[in-house]
């Protein structure tokens, strides 16, 4: 069975058509600039070159009928037609509480969906226009709606709430959430694979560092605490989002600066993270780190203090999960970030870590980093969010 993935942003769209039995990668491509002057498709089959697709792209329904007629083109499609395709696998950023698992996807689901929309506001909408516009176009093919939060929804109590009066979580469902969960738990199973052991048996951090940054720790195959909260600016400091602060310091600001709320979370979510730190250089490692050996002041405050908040989260989690058996790094920092995991793991040796330098020094590749001798394995273990996905889809439809 062929399970196309989607993925939508408010004005984006990623997908993948992979083979469920064989987890092949059939096709992928991206819509850009949907909704915007511009916008263009990159289209990529397995067996063919790929294409550039310059076409206006008015709405996210437009832009599934240019992925759907890519794929089924005469001359660069890879299926004759649509009836290969056996389910598609939608990415929902939030559930709330209402989702542990994927789901089929029906109406009562998508106004639980809708629901959520105040938890995620920028996220959630676009997910469901694009839910919307696949039912439109494949009204016979299931939907299956696969979310961020759902690997989260093991954390005990104690671990999901804040505090705050309870009220507010009995009324508002206000309380610590997760995301980049389809990530960490494709990589927490595979580490278990790499190292041969079984799942449930093992205590695993996973690093998921990108320009979103988040680290969870998954106890026994659950998941038991993670570093986002409420919405995604919570936890690790990362590519242009504050990360942990004190909640007092929006009022400080409002005040400072005669801004108002919203304007100052916009800084916290948009011109904060290595990008502030960095006085505005970059929110791109690539960039930093090549200040950082330069010796440029801005470029090494930034990646001291992001990899300082990735060790205090490891060793916070290796004390709520006592003990921790491997560290897995995954993301496009954490898998192309030799230098970035050298600075993380530096912290580590009270963990009985110690890295192999000519492992570490590979990029974007499934590799142990640590030494045979170390206590703690270290392992790097490129995501597959649309794999994960995929079989998730596949599970449910079989």
């Amino acid at each position: 069975m062929n399970i196309l993935v989607i993925n939508c942003g408010s004005s984006s769209l990623k997908f993948q058509l992979i083979n469920a039995q064989s987890e092949e990668l059939i096709a992928k491509g991206l819509c850009e600039r949907i909704g915007i002057e511009g916008s263009q498709m990159t289209y990529a089959p397995k067996d063919g070159d790929k294409l550039q697709i310059t076409e206006p792209m008015a709405d996210h329904t437009a832009a599934i009928r240019l992925v759907l007629n890519a794929l089924t083109d005469e001359k660069s499609g890879v299926v004759k037609s649509l009836d290969e395709i056996g389910a598609v696998g939608h990415r929902i950023v939030h559930g709330g509480e209402n989702f542990a698992t994927s789901t089929l996807i029906t109406d009562e689901v998508l106004a639980a969906i809708e629901a959520c929309n105040d938890l995620a506001p920028l996220h959630n909408p676009a997910n469901l226009i694009g839910i919307n516009a696949c039912r439109e176009l494949m009204p016979e093919t299931p939907m299956v709606a696969v979310f961020d939060t759902a690997f989260h929804q093991t954390m005990p109590e104690e671990a999901y709430l804040y505090g705050i009066p309870y009220h507010y979580y009995e009324d508002y469902k206000v309380r610590r959430y997760g995301f980049h969960g389809t990530s960490h738990s494709y990589v927490s199973q595979q580490a278990a694979k790499m190292l041969g052991k079984p799942y449930e048996e093992l205590k695993i951090i996973v690093c998921h560092l990108g320009n979103g940054a988040s680290v969870s720790a998954v106890k026994n195959g659950k998941c038991v605490d993670t570093s986002m909260g409420l919405t995604p600016l919570e936890g690790l400091i990362m590519g242009t989002r504050s990360g942990d602060m004190d909640p007092a310091i929006i009022e400080f600001l409002c005040n400072k600066e005669n801004k108002s709320v919203h304007e100052i979370l916009n800084v916290l979510n948009k011109e904060s993270g290595v990008l502030g730190l960095s006085e505005g250089y970059s929110s791109d490692f690539r960039d930093l780190e090549k200040g950082y050996r330069a010796g440029e002041a801005p470029s090494i405050r930034a990646m001291k203090t992001f990899a300082y908040r990735v060790v205090k989260y490891i060793g916070a989690y290796a004390a709520a999960m006592n003990g921790v058996d491997a560290i897995c790094f995954t993301a496009g920092i954490g898998e192309n970030g030799p230098f970035i995991r050298g600075m993380i793991c530096s912290y580590l040796e009270y963990l009985g870590i110690a890295i192999n330098e000519t492992e570490n020094a590979k990029r974007g590749e499934e590799t142990v980093i640590s030494t045979p001798e170390s206590r703690t394995k270290v392992l790097v273990i490129p995501t597959n969010e649309e794999l994960a996905i995929a079989r998730e889809t596949f599970e449910l439809v079989k």
